[in-house]
């Protein structure tokens, strides 16, 4: 067994106001996938994508993934909770995110961009989602500072006792996740995205590895409490991510039926 590292989830506080380890997460995030896209952009000087373009379209991007992420979870996870109290759905500092509806708001916001600004959302796509991983690597992180999110019994030797989960050894599932969803999904789609010949095939192949990997990793997860297994020995998170992956799939047949090789 290791034991849980004893981290303050508070940076600092002065009076009324706090830093928080995972607010801090969340904008280390966002700084990474910012300056990867604007070196990417620096790079093949995509036409139509200025400076200003893109500290505009990150700032549509974030909103929106904020607000996706919210109501993903409300819906996919707690919605009979949020239906009684409603007014907690902004109540964001409690916690509750979902990546899948992160996800969900922003395509939609680069769909919208895109036309208003009339750049090829493909191409975009191209661009910016190699740089979604880092978030997924520092969000992960921040889960585990928490100490929540933690996975199920294990008597595993790395096995960690979190604060909240017991005085049982668990799997440290958020490592799990920071490996395979940030570190390892980074460094594949960093090396194919200079490498495919077709545009629009990077956002497929995300939808596939992401999917795979996490469907993988919630067998190590312990399900959420008010929800528990779903689907026989499935969780939430697993449909959700089995869904994406099919998702996947459609979407990289019709790109390669869509798109001529560049």
């Amino acid at each position: 067994m290791i034991p849980f590292p004893k981290i303050s989830p508070t940076i600092i506080r002065i009076g009324p106001v706090e830093v928080r380890w995972y607010g801090l997460m969340y904008l280390l995030g966002f700084a990474a996938s910012f300056l990867l896209f604007r070196y990417q952009v620096k790079k093949k000087r995509p036409e139509g994508v200025t400076p200003q373009v893109v500290e505009n379209l990150y700032f549509w991007l974030i909103l929106a993934l904020v607000a996706g992420a919210r109501l993903g979870y409300v819906l996919f996870y707690n919605p009979g909770f949020y239906i009684r109290e409603p007014l907690k759905i902004f109540a964001v500092w409690e916690g509750g995110m979902s990546f899948h509806g992160g996800l969900i708001g922003v395509l939609i916001a680069g769909i919208l961009f895109s036309r208003v600004h009339r750049l090829d959302f493909w191409l975009m796509t191209d661009l910016f989602v190699p740089t979604i991983p880092p978030g997924l690597f520092f969000g992960r992180m921040g889960n585990f500072i928490n100490g929540e999110l933690y996975g199920r019994p294990t008597d595993a030797p790395w096995g960690m006792i979190f604060p909240e989960g017991g005085n049982v050894p668990r799997h440290p599932s958020q490592l799990y996740e920071a490996f395979l969803e940030g570190i390892l999904l980074f460094l594949v789609l960093w090396f194919v995205k200079d490498r495919v010949k077709r545009h629009g095939l990077i956002l497929p192949l995300l939808l596939i590895l992401y999917g795979f990997f996490r469907f993988l990793v919630e067998f190590t997860r312990q399900p959420d409490p008010q929800l528990g297994f779903i689907l026989g020995p499935f969780t939430m998170g697993q449909v959700l991510s089995f869904l994406m992956f099919l998702g996947g799939l459609a979407l990289l047949f019709f790109r390669v039926k869509a798109s001529p090789p560049s």
